[in-house]
């Protein structure tokens, strides 16, 4: 078994035009994030080149930027290991997860239209088929289309840039439990598209403060959950 432990297929060849070096980091990137790259995986730069259709040179490039930016640990005479997170590292994210989308939320009950909030509910549907279905990748990526959608009907460009800084460590720790968090969460992703609908600002505010809650609570007691 190849270190990386990626399938045959799972990882398209990289194109040519464009900068490579910026692609490669987002294809690695993307592979952590979905934890296709698993925390404490061993990443082997020769058989990321293979699997990506690279040379070595903007892999070792890329997991350098992604060690600078806490996703990979580079160890000396050991290698490159996808970075295992510590649960306080969770508990501070999402801490600042739930100021900035609980704000979010505040603003998207001010702002948003109804073309905006028909968005919401399209989003949300596709999320409870996802959860349905079982497809546990749709129903992450889905949660990040909400989330990045309440916070576009804020309407505040800069608190959509904090959240962008943030909002691709979210996804990655929500991952693990997607799956248990399941019809809860789109759930209350309804109570939040009602609070919006009515513009009840503090309703809306306190929707989001509790999901995100529940998010981080359910995070910390996966591992309990798990041995249940």
């Amino acid at each position: 078994m190849l270190s990386t432990g990626l399938p045959q297929g799972a990882v398209p060849k990289l194109e040519r035009p464009g900068p490579l070096r910026e692609r490669v980091y987002e294809a690695l990137l993307e592979l952590i994030t979905t934890r296709t790259l698993r925390p404490g995986q061993h990443l082997v730069e020769s058989e990321l080149a293979g699997h990506l259709g690279v040379s070595r040179q903007p892999v070792r490039e890329a997991l350098q930027r992604l060690n600078t930016e806490g996703w990979v640990d580079l160890r000396p005479a050991q290698g490159a290991f996808v970075h295992e997170p510590t649960e306080e590292e969770a508990d501070q994210l999402f801490t600042v997860r739930t100021l900035l989308e609980a704000e979010a939320a505040r603003l998207a009950a001010a702002n948003a239209g109804s073309a905006g909030i028909a968005e919401l509910e399209a989003l949300c549907e596709k999320g409870e088929q996802a959860v349905r279905d079982d497809a546990v990748e749709t129903a992450v990526a889905t949660n990040a289309e909400f989330h990045a959608k309440v916070m576009e009907l804020a309407g505040n460009a800069v608190l959509a840039g904090l959240a962008a800084q943030v909002g691709r460590r979210v996804r990655w720790y929500y991952t693990p439990v997607a799956r248990q968090r399941g019809k809860q969460s789109w759930a209350e992703h309804r109570e939040l598209i009602a609070a919006i609908t009515d513009r009840d600002e503090a309703r809306a505010s306190a929707a989001m403060r509790a999901h995100t809650e529940h998010t981080r609570r359910t995070y910390h007691d996966r591992d309990r959950d798990r041995d249940r």
